[in-house]
């Protein structure tokens, strides 16, 4: 939370006036904000850091089960004489340290990348985390969004957490983590958005698939007549993987094989860009069909992050819903 606090407060307030080491003749302003300002502190700057956390450490008792053990050294800024009241702050200043450490951890990040103590990627053109040109699927976020308990630019692109002290247009590249589109490869580039359609749809369906037969319940009759199997005896989520038949299972591949095989999908081809001849997602106007194959990008790529989200829910906890009530052992609680 200091830490977050040190990096905010300079960009917001300013540097203090006069000398940080008079004897060095280095004033406050000379010391750059972030990551940059560690090669500018003096060496007594470092000591006298060093030896206030010591003086944290060992200027309270903190064994098991005293006050200093439980972070209470006698600082009364987090205290009631209301119990209930007092462990609503404790609790609440848990929060803010959880979100205060994720917070840092990105400001070091964006500043290590850019060299921006805000992380403004639009000053980093060149670098491989961006990816090399404006391609489908750079989702703007239109609305004003908060980083680091600062507002953002209107529009950040694809969700990015990019800081400045003005208004600015979205940059043209995307968040491109892994470097993937580092090589300038327009080829490569296009397989791996056309694997990503494919995932994405498929999650569409699974996480739908999950969804439905709690709502909705199940179909009624028979799933496989022959083997008496009705759909209500299927569970719903990863439970039903064992009672599917095999020729449940030789359908589901045969029309995943159809979908392959059916389409030309070499490059430059219609499907290779994931037309497969379903109208559902087009538009005589070219920017309304930009909007809603966009929309279709954003939608898979929240279905992957929902499918697995509930296969681990299901998994751990042997529902669908992922009901931790039924996994009171379990020790990620």
């Amino acid at each position: 939370m200091l830490a977050t606090m040190g990096y905010m407060t300079p960009e917001i307030t300013g540097k203090f006036p006069g000398y940080l080491s008079p004897s060095l003749g280095l004033k406050f302003a000379d010391v750059p904000n972030g990551l940059a300002a560690i090669s500018k502190v003096p060496a007594a700057g470092w000591g006298q850091i060093l030896a206030y956390m010591a003086f944290c450490e060992v200027s309270k008792d903190q064994k098991p089960g005293s006050p200093g053990a439980a972070g209470d050294f006698g600082w009364k800024v987090l205290t009631s004489s209301d119990p209930t009241i007092k462990q609503n702050k404790l609790a609440s200043e848990l929060a803010n340290g959880r979100l205060a450490m994720v917070a840092i951890m990105g400001m070091l990040f964006q500043d290590g990348v850019t060299g921006s103590p805000w992380g403004d990627f639009a000053i980093k053109q060149g670098s491989a985390w961006l990816a090399f040109e404006n391609e489908l699927g750079v989702q703007d976020i239109p609305t004003t969004m908060l980083c680091g308990g600062r507002v953002l630019v209107e529009h950040a692109p694809n969700g990015a957490c990019v800081l400045s002290r003005a208004l600015a247009p979205p940059s043209p590249n995307f968040w491109d983590p892994a470097g993937f589109t580092a090589d300038g490869s327009v080829e490569n580039f296009k397989r791996r958005r056309q694997t990503e359609l494919k995932h994405g749809r498929i999650s569409m369906l699974a996480t739908m698939g999950y969804i439905t037969p709690e709502i909705t319940g199940k179909l009624p009759g028979y799933l496989s007549p022959s083997a008496g199997l009705k759909f209500a005896d299927v569970p719903n989520g990863l439970a039903a993987i064992s009672k599917v038949p095999a020729a449940g299972w030789g359908q589901i591949l045969a029309y995943m094989a159809f979908c392959e095989v059916s389409q030309d999908q070499s490059p430059g081809t219609p499907a290779a860009a994931g037309d497969f001849g379903f109208k559902v997602l087009t538009s005589s106007d070219p920017a309304e069909k930009t909007k809603k194959l966009s929309a279709e990008l954003a939608n898979g790529r929240l279905a992957m992050m929902a499918i697995i989200g509930m296969f681990f829910q299901d998994g751990l906890t042997g529902s669908a819903w992922g009901d931790w009530a039924n996994y009171t052992a379990s020790p990620l609680r």
